[in-house]
């Protein structure tokens, strides 16, 4: 079985180190000295090396080491996942962008246009890692008020259109959300590979809406039994449609030489949280099930490392060190290798694996961990049935 492994793209900027606070990669923070993209010279000036030229960095390292394409993210403090595909294509010949995006913020018919555009321009490196929303503050900032099982509706009509466009020259719709008559992409863009679709939501409404739609069920990584269960669910209903359903984990790795050198980064990371920080980890209004999943993995008031710690070689404070979902895998790169093997022998896939800094982890993780897979395969699988 082969397994796919993309990589994650800080399109809001990198910490140095998972010890540091501050963004000093991808000008998100003040320009001085240390920073990268922009920096500054030996004389003080700017260096000229933009945060796109870090990008493409980022992107070559994921490349050459095996990874077949990485993750856009799309957020409020993030560059626009479109526009960074089109730059990085490029900078790169197989790469493959997994945009992030919200199907209620375009029209899906002019989506399609934009999507088999960027399938032509790049030679079909296109996928999307469709996201429905969190609801509250978030969800507002973009203007969107639906309710939660409201917005996985729209999802579902938008992923309808989506595909029939492509696939007809007359296509017409009748929606709660959408409307249209004869619709349909030309000819020349109908035979460009219709993109893969990656779907991530924990609630019943993601489930189901993945079911009909994703070729991929992404989650962020939980304990795994409960996770193998999630994934479970997904295949069981995605069968029950008459398809089949792959499943993949979106996941943060501290991988060293050796377990002791990992868990002293985030024993350094962790010290290093000043309160504003804890503040906002607490928790902000969402109606999103898999962010309060999340948060029931660790105490809220956690004063030492070891307190966050889940499982052996799972951490449940990384979003503490930086944006994103808080359990992660800690340890050697022989003990990430064989946790990344226990999660494909309890139904996994397909990974976006992730460390900070992003550019010098997709080395580490590319060189040092994801060749020691498959050496305990048969024996999870095994102990699995």
């Amino acid at each position: 079985m082969s397994i796919d492994f993309y990589w994650r793209l800080p399109t809001h900027g990198c910490h140095n180190s998972l010890r540091t606070s501050g963004y000093e990669r991808g000008d998100w923070s003040p320009l001085q000295p240390g920073n990268i993209a922009p920096g500054l010279d030996r004389d003080g000036a700017v260096d000229g090396f933009t945060y796109i030229d870090h990008l493409g960095a980022i992107a070559r390292a994921a490349e050459s080491v095996g990874f077949q394409g990485g993750l856009i993210p799309s957020f409020p403090n993030t560059d626009d996942p479109w526009v960074i595909s089109s730059l990085l294509a490029r900078e790169t010949s197989s790469f493959r962008f997994m945009i992030a995006f919200q199907p209620g913020f375009g029209n899906p018919v002019h989506i399609a246009r934009m999507a088999a555009s960027l399938q032509r321009a790049t030679g079909g490196r296109l996928l999307f890692n469709i996201i429905t929303g969190g609801g509250g503050p978030a969800q507002l900032w973009w203007g969107d008020s639906f309710a939660h099982d409201d917005r996985y509706g729209r999802t579902s009509e938008f992923l309808d259109i989506f595909r029939g466009v492509w696939e007809s020259s007359d296509f017409s719709y009748d929606g709660r959300f959408y409307q249209l008559r004869k619709g349909g992409l030309p000819a020349l863009f109908r035979r460009e590979e219709f993109p893969e679709i990656w779907f991530s939501g924990s609630s019943d409404a993601a489930l189901q809406t993945a079911a009909r739609h994703a070729d991929y069920y992404l989650s962020w990584l939980e304990p795994f039994d409960q996770l193998g269960d999630k994934f479970a669910r997904v295949k069981e209903r995605t069968a029950a449609l008459g398809g089949e359903q792959k499943c993949a984990v979106r996941v943060d790795l501290v991988a060293r030489p050796t377990e002791e050198e990992a868990w002293a980064d985030i024993r350094a990371g962790f010290e290093n949280v000043g309160e504003e920080t804890r503040q906002r980890w607490r928790g902000q209004a969402t109606d999103s099930v898999g962010a309060a999943r999340q948060a029931a993995l660790r105490p809220s008031d956690a004063r030492r490392y070891d307190e966050l710690i889940v499982a052996p070689n799972l951490w449940g404070g990384f979003n503490l060190l930086r944006g994103g979902p808080a359990l992660g895998i800690v340890g050697s790169y022989e003990q990430c290798a064989a946790q990344l093997d226990d999660l494909i022998a309890r139904g996994a896939d397909a990974f976006i694996l992730a460390g900070t800094p992003h550019l010098e982890e997709a080395y580490r993780v590319g060189e040092e961990v994801l060749p020691l897979l498959g050496r305990q395969v048969s024996a999870l699988q095994a102990a699995a049935e």
